[in-house]
């Protein structure tokens, strides 16, 4: 069993780095029963079994206590039966409060609801104080598609006992009821906070879904146990979502007998004067994160600018296009990178497309991404080799219509996420997107899709800092330099941006990453 219950913190088990939407959990757990390994009523006594494991793992003070137990109609109220049981069992007073009738249940979750022989009020009847100890959210699940009639009463107080601390502890078996287990949005008809619940503590079974991690999942999930109940991995990996891996030290590890330019060229376009900072640190980045040899190319009047500030980064005058494409004569130059203070101006609009018509590896972020809106004539040259790195509003601009999905109101679940957006996206374009965000999702236009989670124990706020970006577009483009693909370039980069900023802790800036990139890579032993 892999119970992991650190203040917000995610299983670290290797088999569990897949997210899972709620119907591809549905398959597993059908193919394990048709499999004739496993029953249903076998899987949901695991679960109980499980789901009461971490509950006193998180609150191990409660001994023999009281609990009120939230039971919706489907399975995952099945499941609250059973833990009311095994809690009887350990001696504690339990109360079963029911939505809707009990005899209208069915399945095995009527015979779990059969076993019980407690008391089962109406939800209706719940008291209007706590009373007791625990609060176990066994309402809906993974299995919710439409928004919660008539609970906001209820959600409210059970918020209100999470986000003071004070009262009962509220655990959640799946997901907080009222959440979208694909997307982690709160399915309402408008901004209702009071759509969905929260909790201390909540459990999912066999391995994360896509909610725990994306919208507002990781703010009402509070801490995250995965508990283990016995099923395989996913026998068809189409489709699954997979959370950004620490890299291992042998990726970015450099041979003792290679030379520099065996380790690539990463060009980075920079803009005219005082325009060249976030530039500068992304070129850092890419140097720092491994590429033999960088160069910034800039206009001639901000040469002495950019020599002030750099030694061990090249300069090299870039006038226009037909510089760009002169260089670009040389075959050593393996990646490029185009945006951060590249300017929405002719110069830029030209660069782009020189660049882009040359089809070396390219990252295009911050400008280049505005002049790809902007121009349809850019956007129909990106090609495979590229890497789009988006933060919201960006994306609003280059896919207005895939983000206006994202701010729509959720009324029916499964409801539209960024992962389906970043993968939509990658589909249209033909390139990867890397969508920024807490959770940072990553998508090529094959169906890859993986997500950084700098949420929960992984949380990164400092990194809400001016010229972050920058150094993350940078990584990527030093990886694209050193032969990385670009999905696999995107995936890395985000995870060493997210750990090279828990590294360094509070008070970050962005100057900060791309000097703490040599002491994580020791660390890892790279």
């Amino acid at each position: 069993m892999c119970n992991v219950l650190r203040k917000n913190a995610i299983c670290e088990k290797e088999a569990m780095t897949y997210l899972l939407t709620a119907a591809q959990m549905r398959g597993i757990e059908r193919d394990a029963i048709e499999s004739g390994t496993v029953t249903g009523l076998e899987l949901m006594e695991r679960a109980g079994r499980g789901a009461v494991d971490a509950i006193l793992a998180r609150w191990p003070a409660l001994r023999a206590a009281t609990a009120a137990i939230l039971c919706g109609p489907g399975n995952n109220g099945g499941d609250g039966y059973v833990v009311a049981r095994l809690l009887r069992e350990l001696g504690w007073s339990v109360t079963i409060y029911a939505l809707g009738d009990p005899a209208q249940i069915s399945g095995d979750a009527r015979i779990n609801a059969d076993r019980w022989a407690g008391p089962v009020a109406s939800l209706d009847d719940l008291p209007q104080e706590w009373a007791c100890d625990l609060v176990v959210d066994a309402l809906f699940g993974t299995g919710l598609t439409r928004p919660v009639e008539g609970q906001g009463p209820l959600f409210r107080r059970i918020n209100e006992a999470v986000a003071q601390s004070r009262g009962p502890a509220v655990a959640a078996l799946d997901l907080p009821s009222g959440l979208c287990a694909d997307s982690g949005r709160i399915l309402a008809a408008g901004d209702d906070e009071a759509a969905a619940a929260a909790a201390h503590l909540t459990i999912s079974f066999h391995a994360l879904k896509r909610g725990h991690v994306l919208g507002a999942g990781p703010a009402r999930c509070g801490t995250l146990a995965v508990v283990d109940i016995g099923l395989n991995p996913p026998s068809d990996e189409a489709g699954i979502a997979h959370l950004v891996a620490a890299p291992r030290a042998a990726t970015l590890a450099k041979s003792p007998f290679a030379h520099k330019f065996d380790h690539g060229h990463a060009l980075v376009l920079s803009g005219g004067v005082g325009k060249g900072g976030a530039a500068r640190m992304a070129a850092r980045a890419a140097l720092r994160i491994g590429a033999g040899l960088v160069t910034l190319g800039c206009p001639p009047a901000a040469l002495i600018e950019n020599a002030a500030r750099l030694d061990a980064i090249m300069l090299r005058r870039i006038d226009d296009a037909e510089a760009l494409t002169d260089l670009l004569g040389d075959g050593r130059i393996t990646a490029l990178l185009l945006g951060p203070g590249l300017g929405v101006d002719d110069r830029g609009a030209a660069l782009v497309e020189a660049a882009l018509r040359a089809g070396r590896p390219t990252l295009l972020d911050a400008d280049a991404l505005t002049l790809i809106a902007n121009e349809g004539a850019l956007r129909d040259l990106v090609h495979p080799g590229c890497v789009l790195t988006p933060h919201p509003g960006e994306f609003g601009r280059l896919f207005p219509d895939l983000s206006a999905r994202l701010r729509d109101p959720a009324v029916t679940g499964p409801a539209f996420s960024a992962i389906d957006a970043a993968a939509d996206a990658a589909r249209g374009i033909g390139a990867t997107i890397l969508l920024k965000g807490p959770a940072t999702v990553v998508a090529d236009g094959e169906g890859a899709v993986r997500v950084n989670d700098a949420v929960f124990d992984r949380a990164v706020p400092w990194l809400a800092t001016a010229g972050a970006g920058d150094v993350l577009s940078g990584l990527v483009a030093g990886l694209l330099a050193r032969g990385m693909p670009p999905f696999e370039a995107a995936s890395m980069a985000a995870r060493l941006h997210t750990d090279a900023a828990q590294l360094h802790g509070p008070g970050l800036i962005a100057e900060d990453l791309p000097e703490i990139l040599p002491r994580l890579l020791r660390d890892m032993g790279a």
